[in-house]
């Protein structure tokens, strides 16, 4: 019996999630979609800030208030380290796509390079701010 006589019951299934042994560059490969999603949240909340500055001084203080909180703050660095994030790994995907780093051993190194990456700029730039430099 071929494919394309069986029923949609005795086809076999593709690999999922629970089935595959998570490494690294499966764990970098749904970071960067999730990265991407939220870096479109983060043009959303730049969108409300023009909307807020073309509203007025009230309500550009309103959003100023809003992310200088807790919540806020704890938002622009997670954007922060999305964008650094989505920065490096996409600068790996050109890399690839030149077709250069795609062995295993090579893409296991760049894969954990953008988290570490990831954290020491997000760190470094976040530190800068909290220190006044920046």
């Amino acid at each position: 019996m071929t494919d394309a006589t069986r029923g949609p019951r005795e086809r076999p299934l593709s690999p999922h999630v629970q089935v595959w042994r998570w490494h690294v560059t499966m764990a970098t490969s749904i970071m960067h979609r999730v990265s991407g999603v939220g870096l479109y949240v983060g043009a959303l909340i730049l969108a409300g800030w023009a909307v807020s500055l073309a509203q007025g001084p009230e309500a550009y203080e309103g959003f100023k208030a809003l992310m200088g909180s807790i919540v806020g703050q704890v938002v622009l660095f997670l954007l922060t380290a999305g964008a650094f994030y989505h920065l490096a790994n996409g600068i790996r995907h050109l890399v690839w796509d030149a077709g250069k780093g795609l062995n295993v051993k090579s893409a296991n190194a760049s894969a954990w390079f953008v988290i570490f990456f990831t954290a020491g700029a997000t760190l470094v730039l976040w530190g800068a701010y909290l220190m006044g430099i920046i």
